[in-house]
């Protein structure tokens, strides 16, 4: 099959893509490249364009009418940076996914795979979440993520889509094969800064938030390998049509999957795995919360089993491992 990735030359997007080819499909290849790396798009059919450019989008279905599904990665991600930039963040991430959606049903490609987010639940006693479980999203990027699910509830209502919402839970490691990794060069979140003070290039991890209702006061998250992520996006359009007859939600052909582990893991226990696999202590800095950070949730992932015949096979310290190794190898990759 081949398969548009929107956002397919950054982190989660390259990596699906390289696990369509492992599995004899054809990714096609759509990004700005405002935060995505063109490394990452050497091996596949590559458009360098936005998911708001029609005429570019007409194009990539002209060329390739037999595409089956779109899986749409393309969107900005980092919490604190929404909370500083709202207007971008809901421009890029509302505006241009509704015009691009539009777009797509108005072409008569309805088959649509969206990364969705696990920040929009709310906590909720035993930090254990399905997809029914309530939602509060606190950040203006965790907002975008919502307001695109019901965006896509009401188009495949009146436009014909069908869509599946995968809420990634948080992912961490690399391509095992060194493809592709983390590309961003001062990344925010947990494992980039641990692996950025690995490679010496902070001098210390700051642990942000230690008075959460958690069991050791740091925040609660549920990990997962993004190679095991990328097998969840290849099973949801393999099994896509399954996916959505057994799974509609109130009677429309849409349907929301958590994507996790399963397994709850405090940031302290985090580092402490980190520190095991590295097998050095890692200087840590307590540090206030950061804007928009909430205590956590982690996967109740039974429905992603049920549907797309998927579960995590990889542990965190596997996850570490490649972070690490692609640590080491990223600079001969990208070049800043």
């Amino acid at each position: 099959m081949k398969i548009l990735i929107t956002g397919g030359a950054g982190y989660i997007g390259s990596t699906i893509a390289s696990a369509l080819l492992d599995a004899g499909h054809t990714p096609i290849l759509l990004d700005s490249l405002i935060t995505g790396r063109k490394e990452f798009a050497k091996l596949h059919t590559f458009y360098h364009a936005d998911i708001a450019d029609q005429e570019a989008v007409r194009q990539i279905f002209s060329d390739h009418p037999d595409i089956y599904a779109t899986i749409h990665c393309a969107a900005l991600i980092v919490v604190p940076e929404s909370v500083a930039k709202p207007f971008e963040y809901y421009n890029e991430n509302v505006v241009k996914s509704m015009s691009f959606f539009k777009q797509l049903s108005e072409l008569g490609y309805n088959r649509v795979v969206f990364s969705s987010s696990a920040a929009i639940y709310d906590v909720v006693p035993g930090f254990m979440v399905r997809e029914d479980s309530a939602l509060l999203p606190l950040s203006p990027y965790s907002r975008t993520k919502y307001m695109m699910e019901m965006v896509l509830k009401d188009f495949c209502h009146a436009y014909g889509l069908n869509a599946i919402a995968l809420r990634y839970f948080n992912p961490i490691g690399a391509d095992p094969k060194m493809r592709t990794g983390l590309h961003i060069q001062f990344p925010s979140h947990l494992i980039g800064k641990l692996v950025s003070v690995a490679m010496g290039h902070e001098e210390v991890f700051n642990l942000t938030g230690v008075d959460w209702p958690t069991r050791d006061g740091s925040g609660i998250r549920d990990y997962i390998h993004v190679w095991d992520l990328a097998q969840a996006h290849l099973k949801a359009v393999e099994h896509f049509e399954k996916a959505i007859k057994e799974g509609s939600e109130e009677g429309l052909p849409y349907t929301a999957i958590n994507l996790g582990s399963g397994n709850g893991v405090t940031v302290k226990e985090f580092v402490a795995a980190f520190e095991k696999v590295y097998g050095q202590k890692v200087p840590v800095a307590i540090k206030p919360p950061r804007p928009g950070d909430i205590a956590g949730a982690y996967a109740n992932a039974d429905r992603a089993e049920k549907l797309l015949g998927w579960k995590a096979e990889m542990s965190i310290e596997d996850g570490i491992r490649d972070a690490l190794k692609w640590g080491q190898v990223r600079d001969t990759i990208i070049h800043y």
